[in-house]
């Protein structure tokens, strides 16, 4: 009986121990948070890459503009090249020479084809005068050849003003056989001298394509 007691009495006192140590147990601490932060070296790269990047583009945008500069320069170019080489075009049709056979003033089909090509420039450009000037070749007389030569200037004008172009805007000169432009004396340089030229005498300046 007496050691029941002792057993129900110190199982007491350990139960009250336990107790108590619970009561007065440590309470836990919060681990304390991490707080990282850059060190001066890495916000120095951080930097450096950001102007790196941000050069990148500033020179990738100047290029292109450049590039777009260059384009728009060389497509001017090209436009006033195009139009130079339109304008030669136009005053070389307008000047293209006539060729006649031998002691003829009738115009041939490649004379009347050149003709052909004038009339819409001449249309185009109503300010623009020409003078056409008849040659021959140098066999004949002065006055038959400078007679033949009038008579090659005038089927030229004749066959303009007949397509339209007003009379007043031609005018002919014969030089007979005075101005050849071959200075040999076979059939092959005298055919080239058997001629009609044609000379802007106005308008030249603002020639316009038809």
């Amino acid at each position: 009986m007496i050691r029941t007691r002792i057993a129900v009495m110190t199982l007491a006192m350990l139960s009250v121990t336990v107790i108590d140590a619970c009561r007065h147990k440590a309470p836990e601490v919060a681990p304390t948070p991490v707080v990282t932060r850059d060190t001066s070296a890495e916000a120095a790269a951080r930097a450096a890459a950001e102007r790196r990047r941000a050069d990148s583009i500033a020179a990738a945008r100047a290029a292109e503009a450049q590039r777009r500069r260059a384009d728009s320069i060389a497509a001017a170019r090209a436009a006033a090249d195009r139009d130079a080489a339109a304008m030669a075009n136009v005053r070389n049709t307008l000047i293209a020479v006539v060729h006649f056979d031998l002691d003829q003033a009738d115009l041939r089909s490649d004379a009347t084809a050149a003709l052909d090509a004038k009339i819409p420039i001449l249309q185009a450009n109503p300010t623009v005068t020409l003078r056409i000037a008849g040659h021959t070749d140098e066999r004949g007389s002065d006055e038959y050849n400078l007679a033949l030569g009038q008579r090659r200037a005038a089927a030229a004008k004749r066959y303009l003003v007949e397509h339209g172009i007003a009379e007043s805007r031609l005018e002919t000169i014969s030089y007979g056989e005075e101005r050849p432009v071959a200075q040999g004396h076979d059939e092959d340089a005298w055919a080239q001298n058997r001629r009609a030229e044609f000379e802007i005498t106005a308008g030249g300046q603002t020639l316009k394509r038809p």
